[in-house]
């Protein structure tokens, strides 16, 4: 699809936005959390296609309203911003519809995007959770919460449903056995699911190490 003068306007002037509102974060976030998704889904959208204009403007926005980051649920500042645009309510559903579906929700909860733009923008979103800039950002995370990198006598949680998930604060370790170890297999793209291979690996690796690390002992 190729996008017309007006649309292209559009994505200019949600990047310029969205990089004021989310520069600062310091959760793992922050702009180029979100300059990472946008390039990652467009690279997924070469090869699976879909609406650009939808891929585009939904990677920019996904995490504007996050429940992570303070949203309220209704995707308010979303909505507000791109009624300043002058966006059809029709796209503004679509592209909400889109953003919905994005985060992961708990490793029992099914959320199969229903369209083929949601299916690049999660993937996308989950690529960036992964691999080494997955573990600098599930760290620079639970830093941002106050948790402890790991407590041998905390285990991980499987949670199945959403609110269980959104109320956990286990270990940052935990969170790669509750999520981030998960993503491979639940990518949606032919395309996303080649280019995981990598980044599940090195994170296999990492807790290899991380693991021997922790259970050596200073020799006298």
């Amino acid at each position: 699809m190729v996008m017309d003068r007006e649309q292209k306007r559009m994505i200019s002037a949600t990047e310029v936005f969205v990089r004021k509102e989310m520069l600062k974060d310091g959760s793992g976030h922050d702009w180029w959390h979100i300059w990472r998704v946008w390039n990652l889904a467009l690279k997924i959208s070469e090869s699976e296609r879909g609406n650009r204009f939808l891929i585009e403007m939904a990677a920019l926005l996904h995490d504007l309203d996050d429940w992570k980051l303070g949203g309220d649920g209704n995707f308010t500042k979303t909505k507000n911003w791109l009624e300043t645009l002058k966006i059809s309510s029709k796209t503004i559903s679509g592209l909400t519809e889109i953003v919905s579906q994005v985060s992961f929700k708990g490793a029992g909860v099914e959320n199969i995007p229903s369209t083929p733009e949601a299916q690049i923008v999660q993937d996308a979103d989950r690529l960036d959770a992964i691999g080494a800039i997955g573990i600098a950002r599930t760290f620079a995370y639970g830093g941002s919460r106050g948790r402890p990198i790991f407590d041998p006598d905390i285990k991980p949680e499987r949670h199945d449903d959403f609110e269980a998930y959104k109320r956990s604060a286990g270990p940052t370790i935990n969170h790669f056995y509750e999520k981030l170890l998960l993503l491979k297999y639940r990518m949606n793209t032919e395309t996303a699911q080649k280019m995981a291979e990598r980044r599940h690996r090195f994170m296999e690796r990492f807790l290899d190490e991380f693991f021997r690390e922790w259970d050596e002992r200073a020799e006298i």
